[in-house]
C-alpha cells in the first residue's frame, strides 16, 4: 500500500513559525509532524510514502532519510515550481500502480484508514474523501452525499445562506490511479477545485467517508496552540516520546531542575532542559530540548521549541516560542503571541495581542506596552 503526502505549501498562514521550517515538520509535543505522520501510516499498513516537496525539501530529505527507521520505504520528490494537490500527485504517477492514500501534510487526525478503505472497496469507489463535521462550515470546501454517500456537489467556501451541510472535505482522500488521467500533466491543478468536478462531470464514482474522528489544521496559528494542547491531554492519538510520570509529565531526557520548582502536568520536557529557583511551569505546556528557565520564571499553556533562552521572573503563559530566542527578565508574553527564531526580546516588555515576531528581531528593554 501506498500513500503521497502533500507537503509543498510554503506555510504562510503560520508564519513567522515556518519562515525556517516547513509546516509539516514544525513540532508537536517535541516531535516533527511528519514524523508522527509516517508512524501512523506505517501502523496502518502502509509499506512506500511518497512526499510531493517543494519548498526546503532538504530538510524532509534530511529528517527522514530513506524511512528505514520508521519500518518503511519514503521517497522525497522534488517539484521545481508548484503544480497544486492534484498536479502534485500527477507528477508521481509513474510511482502509482494500485489504490493510494492522499494526505494534505497540515492535517493531524486519528482517522482509521483501514475502515476508510473498506469502505472503499466496498463502494467501488474511484475516490472517497474522508469528512469531518465543523462548526462554521463557511471557512471550508462542503461535499454534499446522496443517502449512499455518493457525492453529488462540492460547494468551496459558502455564504452562510448557502449552507447546506456542515461535512467538509478533510483532505484524506483514497484513489484509483486511474483518476489522474483527467489531470493535465505539468500543470497547476488541484483537486478540489479541478479534479473532484471533473469525476463528478465524467460519473465516475466519488464517495463521501464521514468520520467524527479527531481532525484540525494545524496550519492555522489559532489551532497550533491548542493541537499541542490536546495531544497532551489525550483528546487524540498521538504517541508522546519519554518517560512518563504519575503526575503526566514526560521527560525525554534528563532535565535538571531545583528542588523549590512547582510542576503541574501536562508537561513534555525535551532532553538538556535547565530550570531555575522557584520557577513553575503548568499545563498543557512543551519545553524543546536545551531551554534554560531562569529563577522564579513562570511558564503556563505555551510552546516553546528548543535552545531558548528564559531570563529569571520571566511570565510565559498562551504563546509560542520558536528556537534560540533569548528573553530578558520581567517580560511578559501571552495572549498568543508568536515569537520565532533567534528573537532577543528585552527587559520589561509585554508582548500580547497575538503579536508575531520574524526571525531574527531585536527588541530593546520596556519597547512594547500594552
Amino acid at each position: 500500500m501506498k500513500a503521497v503526502i502533500l507537503v509543498g505549501g510554503l506555510g504562510t498562514r503560520l508564519r513567522p513559525l515556518t519562515c525556517n521550517t516547513p509546516k509539516p515538520m514544525i513540532p508537536i509535543a517535541n516531535r516533527p509532524f511528519i514524523e508522527h505522520v509516517i508512524l501512523r501510516l506505517q501502523r496502518q499498513g502502509v509499506t512506500d510514502v511518497i512526499l510531493a516537496v517543494q519548498y526546503l525539501a532538504e530538510q524532509f530529505e534530511a529528517l527522514l532519510g530513506d524511512g528505514s527507521r520508521f519500518g518503511l520505504h519514503v521517497h522525497v520528490m522534488r517539484e521545481a515550481e508548484p503544480l497544486g494537490t492534484a498536479g502534485a500527485v500527477k507528477n508521481i504517477e509513474h510511482m502509482l500502480d494500485s489504490t493510494t492514500f492522499v494526505l494534505n501534510g497540515d492535517a493531524l487526525t486519528d482517522l482509521d484508514l483501514q475502515a476508510m478503505l473498506a469502505f472503499h472497496r466496498e463502494r467501488g469507489s474511484k475516490t472517497t474523501i474522508a469528512l469531518t463535521p465543523v462548526d462554521d462550515p463557511t471557512q471550508f470546501g462542503l461535499v454534499e452525499m446522496d443517502r449512499d454517500q455518493r457525492v453529488q456537489r462540492f460547494l468551496e467556501k459558502p455564504r452562510l445562506e448557502d449552507v447546506t451541510t456542515n461535512m467538509i472535505n478533510a483532505g484524506t482522500y483514497i484513489v484509483e490511479p486511474e483518476v489522474f488521467r483527467y489531470v493535465p500533466p505539468g500543470q497547476h491543478f488541484m483537486f478540489e477545485r479541478g479534479l473532484f468536478p471533473v469525476l463528478l462531470q465524467t460519473g465516475d464514482p466519488v464517495f463521501g467517508y464521514p468520520s467524527r474522528a479527531y481532525w484540525t489544521d494545524i496550519g492555522r496559528p489559532q489551532n497550533y496552540l491548542e493541537v499541542n494542547q490536546d495531544v497532551l491531554i489525550g483528546k487524540v492519538q498521538y504517541p508522546i516520546a519519554g518517560d512518563v510520570t504519575s503526575n503526566r509529565i514526560w521527560m525525554q531526557g534528563q532535565v535538571d531542575m531545583h528542588a523549590s520548582v512547582q510542576l503541574v502536568g501536562p508537561i513534555v520536557f525535551g532532553p538538556d532542559v535547565v530550570i531555575g529557583r522557584g520557577a513553575s511551569i503548568i499545563g498543557p505546556t512543551v519545553i524543546g530540548a536545551g531551554c534554560h528557565i531562569g529563577d522564579n520564571t513562570a511558564i503556563e499553556s505555551s510552546v516553546l521549541w528548543e535552545n531558548n533562552q528564559i531570563a529569571e521572573e520571566v511570565t510565559l503563559r498562551n504563546c509560542v516560542l520558536g528556537n534560540q530566542n533569548t528573553i530578558a527578565a520581567h517580560t511578559v508574553i501571552s495572549g498568543g503571541a508568536i515569537i520565532s527564531d533567534q528573537c532577543q526580546i528585552g527587559e520589561h516588555n509585554r508582548l500580547d495581542c497575538g503579536i508575531r515576531f520574524w526571525p531574527g528581531t531585536r527588541l530593546g528593554d520596556k519597547a512594547i506596552s500594552f
